[in-house]
Parts: C-alpha cells; structure tokens; sequence
C-alpha cells in the first residue's frame, strides 16, 4: 500500500445550480450536490477544454473536457451535512421568440442551491491531474469556472498538494461514496444504537459519466454519512485526518 498524492481544495459559492435534465411545468430543478460530471466542467475550464459548443462544430463523440478528463479520479466531502438550502429563482424572459405567451414574456424558475460548499480530492495518477494541480497551485485558469451555470461564480481556495495512502483500517468514509458498495454496521453498539450520535445521510442519483450516444447523464446512487460501515467494495484512503473513496 504505497502512498499517493492528491490535490485537495475548498470549492464554494453563494449559489449553485447543477440541473436536472427533468423539466416539468413549475420550473428546472438542480441536484443537491455538485457531481462528477460538474467537476470535469470546471476543471475543462480550467486548463482551456472546449466544451459541449465545441463538440457540435468538430463533430466529436464526447465534450473535449470529458474526453480529456474523465479518467480523472475525484472524491467529495461536503459541507453542512450535505444538506444544502434551496430556494426557487423567478426570472422574466422577454425575449419574443421566447415565449408564446401574450405579450412575449417567458416566467422562468430555477432552483439554486444556497451557500454550498465542499472539498475536493483528485488523486494525482496522471498527467491531467497533473497538469491541472500545476495550474491550480498557479491561481491560473483559461476560463472562469462556474457552479452549474455563468450565474454561479465558483470560489476555490485552500490549493494544496497532500500524501495519502490505501487503508483497511476504517468504519466510516467521510466523502461520498456508491450505495451498492457498502455493507453497514447494524448490530448493538453500532452508531444505529447509539442514541449519542446523531447520524446524517444524504442520498442522491447523481451523474458519474456520459454516456456515448446521447452524451445523457449516466446516474448511480451516492451516498453521504456518518454511519458506521462494516465493508466497502473498492479501495478507501485515509487522507490526513479523512477516510477517503473515490469516484
């Protein structure tokens, strides 16, 4: 189990907006959590990928900052139990061929996360990772990086290069991790039944990669708490003082 490097830093904003795909008649909903997907978006920004407009003009299967950055390995360790408040957004469209309405005006609502905030892990195991730490350490970046949406400056602070290594050695995992592959602790004297503790857990299909065809968001189960875990069926780090899986 040798040691490893990994880039850690704070990411937060006074609002977020990371929408679903899902449009209904009241308005466009966001997901509770900054995603994998977000992610390879705001690190593309950072070191000049072209995006989704890119790729309709040169006719590529994936965004360049996907196909560039989606082996990257990243872990999430939000804040505020990741739980964040949300509050619905009204904004009036008065562009004409917006709208159909009388009068042209178009009601549009979004719902933005309020104040969230997380830190960051990217294990440094290859040369975009690489590449992107050097620029963050740099304070530099080719675009500004944005939470979801141009309406969401993204605020990045606390850059910082750290050592890990691989552990067994754990009960909890304190970033995110895949539902299908933890066993938890559910006997007596576990943090179940210790009536102490009071136990957080935040739950979310969040999107983990693209798919080919359509470039629609692949979902899978993610799960924040502070549980006990019996067993996890991949690799988990201990990370300064944090128990650490990766995406």
């Amino acid at each position: 189990m040798g040691e490893l490097k990994v880039l850690r830093f704070q990411l937060s904003g006074r609002t977020a907006f990371f929408k679903k795909p899902e449009v209904n008649t009241y308005g466009y909903f966001t997901y509770g959590m900054v995603h994998k997907v977000a992610l390879l978006g705001i690190f593309g920004a950072i070191l000049g990928y072209g995006g989704y407009t890119k790729q309709h003009r040169d006719k590529t299967d994936y965004p360049e900052f996907y196909e560039k950055l989606s082996g990257l390995k990243i872990a999430i360790l939000p804040a505020e139990n990741g739980c964040f408040a949300k509050k619905m957004q009204n904004f009036n469209n008065s562009v004409g061929y917006a709208s159909f309405e009388q009068g042209g005006n178009l009601i549009v609502r979004e719902q933005w996360l309020e104040n969230p905030k997380w830190i960051i892990y990217v294990l440094i195991d290859r040369p975009e990772a690489q590449a992107l730490s050097k620029a963050m350490l740099q304070n530099k970046c080719v675009y500004i990086p944005y939470l979801g949406s141009n309406d969401h400056p993204a605020d990045i602070t606390g850059v910082e290069i750290l050592e890990g290594k691989e552990t067994v050695n754990y009960d909890k995992i304190d970033t995110l991790f895949y539902r299908n592959k933890v066993s938890y602790q559910a006997k007596k004297g576990s943090v179940f039944f210790n009536m102490n503790v009071k136990i957080h857990k935040y739950e979310e299909y969040l999107p983990v990669a693209l798919d080919e065809a359509l470039n629609q968001y692949i979902l899978k189960p993610l799960v924040y708490t502070n549980a006990k875990i019996e067993r996890y069926e991949d690799k988990v780090y201990t990370i300064v003082d944090k128990v650490v899986a990766f995406i």
